[in-house]
């Protein structure tokens, strides 16, 4: 059995199709579909249900996904200790946080970074999904929310205040109805977020004009005088053409975690990037603040 078929097996299991599982893997769809047919062949068992809404475990796919996952553990627990005891700098670094983050926050900190380490290579990961810091889908996150991964180091990294934007010049709106005024927010997934909630709330009479999951389009669109939009403060005070509308009561802000798994604690390239990105972007105090954030050696 060889652990490459094993290692598609798993991404078709998760994703469902072959499409999605070979964008996973960078492979090409026929190269996946050739390769799960070798191993059913040399198993003796068909491993799916080929359906036309995608690919299904047969009971002999489930019995497989357990151990196939235990197998992937063990890869991959061997792939983070042999890298947390490399000591050069060079090498790969995974990152993954959302996108306006990634623009506004990190890429000015990582060009600094790529010129005192130029044999780093780092990988800027902009998604809404929470990678796999276990399965090394990225080796240090940026999040909202806590991590709730076991073997994960993390700390709070930073509270980042939000506001209300407007277009330049245009007439402010009064919270309590919000009548007339078009918004731009969250798409339905993200309903839930605290500003959204905001929002929603304090201009209860207001039109949503446009939604989206990414808050550069929403920045952009409000610039565009399509509506009012809620954004990070580093985002809306960054964007051309939109401007703060002081409230009496401001949106939430949103704390800023930062994660890696604990058997890459030791590892230079990453050890020398956390320290930048703490530097530049946590005050001193902040760590003392919670006695339960944890910061690894």
């Amino acid at each position: 059995m060889d652990w490459s078929d094993i290692r598609i097996f798993l991404a078709i299991a998760r994703a469902g199709t072959l499409g999605a599982a070979a964008r996973s893997l960078g492979l090409t769809q026929p190269t996946m579909g050739r390769r799960l047919r070798a191993l059913e062949e040399s198993l003796g068992h068909v491993l799916f249900q080929r359906t036309s809404d995608g690919f299904i475990l047969t009971d002999e796919g489930s019995t497989v996904l357990a151990r196939a996952e235990r197998m992937e553990q063990e890869a991959l627990g061997l792939e983070r200790e042999l890298a947390g005891q490399e000591h050069e700098l060079e090498g790969t670094l995974r990152l993954s946080c959302s996108d306006w983050f990634g623009l506004h926050i990190l890429s000015p900190i990582l060009a600094d970074f790529s010129l005192s380490h130029p044999r780093v290579v780092v990988e800027l990961l902009t998604d809404t999904r929470l990678l796999s810091l276990s399965r090394r889908e990225a080796d240090l996150a940026f999040r909202i929310r806590r991590f709730s991964e076991p073997d994960v180091v993390s700390r709070r990294l930073m509270h980042i205040g939000y506001n209300l934007y407007t277009r330049s010049g245009t007439p402010w709106p009064a919270p309590g109805d919000g009548a007339g005024y078009r918004i731009v927010t969250m798409d339905e997934a993200f309903a839930g977020m605290p500003d959204v909630e905001w929002l929603m709330r304090t201009f209860p009479s207001a039109t949503i004009a446009m939604r989206s999951n990414s808050r550069d389009v929403q920045a952009t669109l409000c610039a565009g005088g399509v509506g009012l939009a809620v954004l990070p403060r580093p985002l809306g005070d960054a964007t051309p053409g939109i401007e703060r509308v002081d409230l009496p009561v401001s949106p939430p802000g949103r704390e800023t975690w930062l994660g890696y798994h604990r058997d890459l604690r030791r590892l230079p390239r990453l050890r020398a990037l956390l320290d930048m990105v703490i530097a530049r972007l946590a005050p001193v105090e902040s760590s003392s603040r919670d006695p339960s954030v944890k910061f690894g050696p």
